[in-house]
């Protein structure tokens, strides 16, 4: 009999239970200990979940024999020193999204996971919604190429608040954050990234980032793709991606998926669930199993961080 895979989840926040309700739905999967800011919640969730153990202190997990993989819903600026810490430890990781704040730490993490030859994996999720798995399963198969994409990600964070409207102990970022879901994106669907440009709007008296940011990005297929983001959009909030291909228009909202035409495409048969974020993790455990590399390990999306470098230095260069 195959021995489950033993999980610690860090960040225990509102996107660390969208991983750990994922992960349920896993056969052969084991959540076996809860990092999270307070003692309180950290043994809140692990009784909701059926961990037995729970801390404040991710180095309590990586110290256990009982866990073999750690997935990090961390803090922006802590993903790349846990990302590494993980591996010292011998503990296969996937780190949710975004990998680093930085080119420099991307770059230690790829030359980490190297090192250790243990699974390193990105929350990339777009890669893994149906409704963009679609799109790319046409791509493959040479029914369609795209000529642009038009992206709008979208909130309504003027506080530093999290997606259950609670207070956040750290800053979220427009490029490093947001950004990258469709950077990556985009070059998974047309091809590596040779142009970029972007602009930034006033920065927040109080968070200290940008509010509102504009980025063009050309690749090497000569598609390009242009991305507006907002933290201050009292709207209709989270992303939105039209494909403009040479044989049909996509616009995809999270899982949905329509036509130019808004006439809507069923994606419900194009993987074995709707949840992008259960698929991601799926992947993740597949990988550690077979002993392959995942999609969105840490070396196929580490082009997007390089894009995001440059891009912060253009934008440091204008302020």
């Amino acid at each position: 009999m195959t021995q489950p895979i033993r999980i610690a989840l860090a960040g225990a926040g509102a996107f660390g239970e969208k991983h750990l309700d994922g992960l349920k739905n896993i056969p052969g999967v084991e959540i076996t200990s809860i990092i999270s800011r307070t003692g309180e919640q950290a043994a809140a969730v692990a009784a909701r979940y059926g961990a037995k153990h729970s801390s404040t202190e991710l180095e309590d997990a990586l110290a256990r024999d009982d866990v073999d993989a750690v997935i990090l819903c961390t803090p922006t600026q802590m993903h790349a020193a846990q990302a590494i810490a993980c591996m010292d430890a011998g503990k296969h990781v996937q780190v949710e999204i975004p990998l680093a704040d930085s080119w420099a730490d991307s770059e230690a993490v790829l030359a980490k996971s190297r090192e250790t030859g243990l699974t390193c994996m990105v929350g990339h999720t777009r890669r893994f919604n149906p409704s963009h798995q679609y799109v790319h399963n046409r791509i493959k198969a040479g029914e369609f190429n795209v000529q642009q994409m038009d992206v709008q990600t979208y909130f309504f964070r003027r506080r530093n608040i999290n997606a259950k409207g609670e207070p956040r102990s750290w800053t979220d970022h427009l490029l490093w954050h947001h950004a990258a879901h469709t950077v990556d994106l985009f070059a998974y669907q047309a091809g590596k990234i040779v142009q970029a440009n972007a602009i930034e709007g006033p920065i927040h008296p109080e968070l200290g980032i940008a509010m509102d940011m504009s980025i063009q990005l050309k690749s090497e297929s000569g598609a390009i793709c242009t991305l507006s983001l907002s933290f201050n959009n009292d709207g209709p909030l989270g992303t939105f991606f039209r494909y403009i291909g040479d044989s049909a228009t996509y616009i995809a909202r999270y899982d949905d998926l329509v036509n130019g035409k808004e006439e809507p495409i069923d994606v419900s048969k194009v993987d074995v669930s709707m949840n992008g974020i259960e698929l991601q993790d799926r992947e993740f455990i597949a990988a550690i199993r077979e002993g392959r590399e995942p999609n969105s390990s840490v070396a196929s999306v580490l082009d997007c961080y390089r894009v995001l470098g440059e891009l912060e230095q253009q934008l440091e260069a204008a302020r």
